[in-house]
């Protein structure tokens, strides 16, 4: 198991954090050209609740987000992460501003973009080999899920032959590919989410060879939150999230066959408690932490040392 503190001092030598900025981006399933409701699980904001203001400069979000991490962190360098909405959906000059701006900030070392597997052409792939040529770059691709059915009913928008194909025309440029997957989606059972973290690290499927899996991944916990159609669907009682045990045995079940080659990003992720309704149980973060370093991957490192 290769966790991304790992993998950060092992690349960089020195202690690296994630600061998310905000690139004032829309996405294509909110202003009408997929839908204009938005993913069912996505907040007004985007993902990026987290972020920082986006009236602000590249260079000023990022020295806020120092700020707000300086305890945290004394020395060391940064990511910059463009988190809310979908980071390659805008105009190529105004992208290559923003993705400037941020790689020549001195005290970033690498350039994180969340975006959809949709909305990646030919000449943004251009534009990210070129970023990728001055610092590293690491392309965020929102999955969720490999199964079209959920795909329909969550309104992601593509077909899984799309994330398919983003991935390989990635990889084949060098850019690292960090997939996110949400566990706990209306409809599916413990063994279509396992299939999901199988695609994903190219244990399955077709398509793949060994350039053309993520080389990271994300497993997000499924929030419900304030102004989704989920709220809806929670209060209604037509979804029960999961709970704090079932989350933490099935993290295992994922830990266990994601392979060495797949740094993982995230096992666990959080819910801005301003417009959280479920599950509660994941607004303790420290509690949830230190639950998952003691029975996943504490766990993990044992069972490996005597395999």
């Amino acid at each position: 198991m290769k966790l991304l503190n790992d993998y950060l001092k092992q690349n960089f030598g020195c202690k690296v954090y994630k600061i998310a900025l905000n690139g004032g981006f829309t996405c294509p399933n909110r202003d009408g050209k997929i839908d204009t409701r938005g993913c069912i699980f996505c907040s007004q904001g985007g993902s990026g609740e987290f972020a920082e203001n986006p009236n602000l400069s590249v260079y000023n979000q990022i020295e806020n987000a120092k700020k707000r991490v300086s305890a945290k962190i004394k020395e060391g360098k940064y990511i910059a992460y463009f988190q809310a909405y979908t980071g390659t959906y805008a105009p190529i000059a105004r992208l290559e501003k923003l993705y400037m701006d941020a790689i020549d900030h001195p005290d970033i070392v690498a350039l994180s973009i969340a975006t959809r597997p949709d909305c990646l052409p030919d000449d943004v792939l251009e534009l990210l080999s070129k970023c990728n040529e001055i610092k590293p770059v690491w392309v965020e691709l929102g999955l969720q899920t490999i199964h079209e059915n959920t795909a329909k009913y969550i309104r992601r928008g593509y077909e899984l032959k799309v994330y398919d194909e983003a991935v390989q025309k990635l990889r084949k440029r060098g850019i690292e590919v960090i997939t996110h997957v949400i566990l706990g989606l209306p409809g599916e059972n413990e063994k279509d989410m396992l299939e999901t973290i199988s695609y994903v690290c190219g244990l399955s499927g077709a398509t793949y060879s060994s350039l053309h899996h993520a080389t990271g991944i994300k497993l997000q916990l499924l929030h419900i939150l304030k102004g989704t159609d989920l709220e809806t669907e929670y209060k209604e009682g037509r979804l029960t999230p999961l709970t704090e045990d079932e989350y933490i045995s099935l993290l295992k079940k994922c830990v266990s066959i994601i392979p060495d080659d797949v740094v993982i990003h995230r096992l666990t992720g959080d819910g801005d408690k301003k417009i959280l309704l479920a599950p509660l149980w994941s607004a303790d973060k420290k509690h949830v932490w230190n639950r998952i370093q003691k029975e996943v991957i504490q766990a993990s490192y044992r069972i490996s040392a005597f395999s």
